[in-house]
């Protein structure tokens, strides 16, 4: 992809907030919040009762756990929270309206299309759009936004302005979500410290406006109800993206919030074994939800 206006626009607005990927050095995982003790739980028989691969990494103020935090995981879906975040950016930073009308078309039309589907012909906001990706997952909104955002060199520049360097950027929906070597996979650990950056450490790039609008989006989505909401226990509430690749990738990240204390920020990707049923998948994800809080001495 050739570096044009759109890209540079984008890299523009990140400049503006101190987050080019020249300028910003990787993040250390929690700051200031790093002292915490590191909670040993073994998730190997979750794995062999179900098969497949687990990467989980949570944080809290009363410890951490990660298990295979550094693997590589297709992401699927949940990159759309980090699309959005990155759209947001844009609109704090002058590039972007949150009003602005998008022209949707057939030619936009991909498979799981709620949201634009019903809108052919006609136009959808800004806003509308990262509603409709990070709440049920539409997936033309999402390549739409990236299209608006300057295609995937910009998210890619997204990521590396927030201090990510690992996470790979390489395809549109519905593509992205199939195997092929690192492409299009992220590392739990990453995540994890990537929502921590957006949404608790005191120097998130998030605007309170934008963030309180995102993490709206991520507490209504009506998505993966079996997977880390089915793992807390009552009275929690989640803000959470899930990703499903349809095959065995089934993947939830997101903030848990006990009745009182400090959000828990937790990255979970599941890539089950081709055989097993979406339930069985989401199931996986509770359970290593349950484990992960039990081990932090909150269940």
């Amino acid at each position: 992809m050739t570096e044009g206006a759109d890209r540079r626009s984008v890299l523009t607005g990140l400049g503006a907030l101190g987050l080019t990927g020249c300028e910003q050095q990787d993040p250390q995982p929690n700051p200031p919040l790093m002292v915490v003790p590191t909670r040993r739980v073994d998730f190997s028989s979750l794995e062999a009762r179900h098969g497949g691969r687990i990467g989980i990494d949570a944080w809290s103020e009363k410890g951490a756990v990660s298990w295979r935090g550094r693997e590589r995981f297709v992401y699927c879906s949940t990159f759309k929270m980090y699309l959005a975040a990155a759209t947001l950016l844009r609109v704090q930073a002058g590039e972007e309206s949150l009003d602005r009308q998008v022209p949707i078309t057939s030619a936009d039309m991909i498979n799981h299309a709620p949201v634009t589907d019903p809108a052919i012909g006609g136009t959808l906001t800004i806003d509308q759009l990262m509603k409709g990706t990070v709440e049920v997952s539409d997936n033309p909104a999402a390549n739409i936004l990236i299209r608006e955002l300057g295609g995937l060199d910009a998210l890619r520049a997204f990521y590396r302005g927030i201090g990510d360097t690992s996470t790979r950027v390489d395809r549109l929906e519905p593509e992205m979500n199939r195997l092929d070597g690192d492409k299009d996979t992220i590392q739990p650990a990453q995540s994890r410290i990537n929502l921590y950056r957006l949404f608790e450490a005191s120097e998130t790039p998030l605007s309170p406006s934008s963030k309180e609008k995102l993490l709206g989006w991520m507490f209504a989505s009506p998505t993966g109800v079996g997977r880390i909401k089915a793992g807390v226990p009552v009275g929690w509430r989640v803000a959470h993206k899930t990703g499903t690749g349809g095959y065995g990738p089934t993947n939830d990240i997101g903030l848990l919030y006990p009745p009182t204390g400090t959000p828990i920020t937790l990255a979970v990707y599941y890539h089950g074994v081709r055989a097993s049923s979406d339930a069985e998948n989401e199931a996986v994800i509770a359970d290593a939800t349950r484990l992960t809080l039990s081990a932090l001495g909150y269940a």
